[in-house]
């Protein structure tokens, strides 16, 4: 159930970003596909950390290129 409610709350903060996760959206590059800053990025993984109360370490964060990602380090 915990997976769960981790889900919803990624779900919200990528809807809040105008990040949908559906179908092949949640594998679009940041840069070319959903032309983001990295400063963005950066803010979108720090509300995601936030909102989870966890925290990736900054040797992942660095390699992250779609949202499929992020996700990925944060239910591990």
């Amino acid at each position: 159930m915990k997976n769960y409610t981790d889900l919803r709350k990624i779900s919200k903060v990528f809807h809040q970003y105008g990040i949908d996760l559906t179908g092949k959206r949640k594998y679009a590059s940041f840069e070319s596909d959903l032309r983001m800053d990295k400063v963005f990025v950066s803010g979108l993984i720090f509300e995601l950390e936030y909102e989870l109360r966890k925290q990736i370490a900054d040797d992942k964060v660095e390699g992250v290129k779609v949202p499929a990602q992020i996700i990925e380090l944060l239910m591990s």
